[in-house]
């Protein structure tokens, strides 16, 4: 007698695989979509922000008081940081520097460190934290509000009056903290140093001084200026474009910081590259 073989069903198999491979796709070319229109609607943003900037009519009070926010308000945090980073740097640094008997070179090596690097990129991500959020979730607040449409409405160009002023703000104000925070990094390393000696401040700032020169300083200030309009045109165009929901004030904030900080961090890796290649 025949024994009967199992009769094995594929085309059923291979039809549902086609069609979750089908739906993925479709997801994935949505999330493509999306992205690049969302490059897109940033860009026209920016665009639309540049020509608002030069043309009359500026708001220069909310211009001041958004300098004041931003950097006037800021000090506290950035006085912290800045002298944190000078003092943990110091102490790090010295016992390896003291391996190699070369303890009279730290006062200059870590003013260098902190002029080029250290300084613009951790003040600049503080203010995407503290700036970037405050602004995105500023206009986001006012979004959900509707008193954008209502500044549309009653003739005040809501982009000139609270984007450009904003954007322009952070581009003046983030490279003066800046140079506060890398006077008080030296003031702490000059600080770390004392801990286990006896520097005069006059003679920490020669030694941190003398093999300084103006390479080191130029570009680590032009970069800062882009740090602070990246800050302010991510931080404005997450709160300007937010939803009309209560939570898409949260996300505009947070997004505002998570996208701020990897472009900090992509204009310092870029602005790195043209130094490298300039010297």
């Amino acid at each position: 007698m025949k024994t009967k073989l199992p009769v094995i069903k594929i085309v059923p198999k291979i039809r549902d695989a086609s069609i979750k491979i089908s739906e993925k796709t479709m997801v994935k070319t949505v999330e493509a979509n999306e992205f690049l229109i969302g490059v897109a609607d940033f860009f026209l943003f920016f665009s639309q922000a540049v020509r608002e900037t030069f043309s009359r009519n500026f708001e220069f009070k909310e211009f001041l008081r958004q300098c004041h926010q931003i950097g006037f308000k800021s000090l506290p945090l950035i006085s912290i940081t800045g002298a944190i980073m000078g003092l943990v740097l110091t102490i790090q640094t010295r016992p390896v520097l003291d391996s190699f008997g070369a303890v009279s070179l730290l006062p200059s090596m870590v003013a260098i460190s902190l002029v080029r690097e250290i300084g613009p990129v951790i003040t600049a991500l503080i203010c995407a934290g503290k700036v970037g959020s405050g602004i995105g979730a500023e206009l986001g607040s006012m979004k959900v509000t509707e008193q954008i449409d209502a500044m549309e409405v009653s003739s005040t160009n809501p982009m000139r009056f609270l984007v450009v002023t904003r954007v322009l703000a952070a581009t003046l104000m983030i490279p003066l903290l800046v140079l506060y925070a890398d006077a008080l990094g030296i003031m702490g390393s000059w600080i770390g140093v004392n801990i286990k000696g006896d520097v005069s401040f006059v003679l920490f700032i020669s030694q941190a001084f003398s093999v300084f020169e103006l390479i080191d300083f130029l570009p680590a200030v032009v970069k800062t200026f882009f740090f602070g309009a990246v800050i302010g045109v991510v931080g404005s165009y997450k709160g300007y474009t937010a939803g009309r929901g209560t939570e898409s004030v949260g996300v505009a904030a947070n997004s505002a910081v998570v996208l701020a900080s990897l472009l900090v961090i992509i204009v310092d890796m870029i602005a790195v590259q043209i130094t490298d290649m300039l010297i």
